[in-house]
């Protein structure tokens, strides 16, 4: 396994600092996480990138792979209506090519009455400037909103199914190029999964789960993840239905393809996404927010970094649903940013289990080791 870089103390107090003025309360979230409520709220494509474990009998755990869900708890244990939380310490990744335990320190916000856009640009500008920090020169701003792809499929009149299912593969792009080269009358390649879900589909729930059961049984198989067999039939069966939704037509096809291949610097950008859907009232004003938001942020040293908006989401974690930022070196390259955060508003509510929990919740972080490598310092 990889660890973060060994920093000298002064660099990491350097990359502390503009968190400690924010008054935030520091916080230690515990680094054993329960796993099926790490991957319903961030996405079962995290699932691959985690160190889970069992005791004997008990419930499957992970290795926290981030701060953002755990603090979030934390928040809603305290039973306050708004708070920062800063922290410092080590998550941890699975990799094929390099496990990780890295460094992170971060902040995280919930502020049930602050103006979204504002606290969006305040939190890039405290990012940035805690990146910065780290001592290296060649960063660079990676803008994007997980909000704004659901809000142009919407645009396109789609079966609904179609549109949730489009939706949900957003943070698989393999996943979505195919269904977008799926055309008119074309079935989607059938796997395994699909053949049995299509016979799960066709019985009562109970008989489902007692048949998935004896499949498992007769393969050898033992569920992971802490889901029972009524909760992965259904949702087997939703992803069958999901499969014989209608294709898209190539028009719509086109449309989504030059959505996601927007990439430029953040005005013109947005100008283009105007140009893709001019009647669309709520996804002209996201983006109308978003000219705001830029205003914003080119008032404050964050302004001055080269920046890019990228349209197509990114991230590891489906529980962004607005706001979404990378700050990236030009030696690492875009697959190891320095630092990263976004907004997720949902978040709170879903953890809950109510609509009570509302209001404006974000949160970003830095890789301290990251930050400094090859500098030399």
């Amino acid at each position: 396994m990889t660890s973060g870089s060994r920093l000298p103390e002064a660099r990491l107090e350097a990359i502390r600092a503009p968190f400690r003025a924010t008054g935030a309360t520091w916080v230690q979230p515990p680094v054993l996480q329960p796993l099926s409520l790490v991957l319903d709220l961030a996405g079962e494509a995290l699932r691959s990138r985690l160190f889970v474990l069992q005791a004997a009998g008990g419930e499957e755990v992970c290795l926290r792979p981030d701060f953002t869900t755990p603090v979030a708890r934390l928040h809603l244990a305290s039973g306050a209506s708004a708070g920062d939380y800063a922290y410092e310490g080590l998550v941890f990744r699975a990799s094929t090519d390099e496990p990780e335990e890295i460094l992170q320190v971060g902040i995280e916000r919930f502020a049930p009455d602050a103006d979204r856009v504002e606290a969006d640009a305040g939190l890039v500008d405290l990012i940035w400037r805690a990146a910065l920090a780290g001592g290296r020169g060649d960063l660079s701003l990676r803008l994007g909103d997980a909000g704004l792809f659901p809000a142009f499929v919407d645009t396109l009149g789609l079966n609904p199914v179609l549109a949730s299912r489009l939706v949900r593969m957003a943070a698989r792009p393999s996943r979505l190029a195919a269904e977008l080269d799926r055309t008119d009358g074309d079935a989607p390649a059938a796997d395994s999964d699909d053949v049995i879900a299509r016979r799960l589909g066709a019985l009562p729930p109970g008989e489902a789960a007692a048949l998935l059961e004896e499949i498992w049984a007769l393969a050898g198989i033992t569920p992971v993840g802490g889901r029972s067999a009524a909760e992965i039939a259904g949702r087997l069966v939703r992803r069958a239905e999901a499969a014989q939704a209608p294709a898209l037509s190539p028009a719509q096809a086109d449309a989504i393809r030059a959505f996601l291949a927007i990439r430029e610097a953040p005005r013109p950008a947005l100008d283009r996404l105007a140009r893709l859907a001019p009647g669309a009232t709520a996804l002209q004003a996201r983006l109308s927010d978003w000219n705001r938001r830029l205003d914003q942020i080119e008032a404050v040293p964050a302004g001055a970094a080269p920046a890019i908006f990228e349209a197509a989401p990114r991230g590891d974690f489906a529980y962004y649903d607005g706001l979404v930022f990378e700050v990236l070196s030009g030696a690492l390259g875009p697959g190891r940013p320095v630092a990263a955060g976004g907004r997720y508003d949902g978040l709170p509510a879903r953890l809950s289990g109510s609509g009570a929990a509302k209001g404006s919740a974000l949160g970003g972080m830095v890789l301290p080791g990251r930050a400094i490598v090859e500098t030399g310092q």
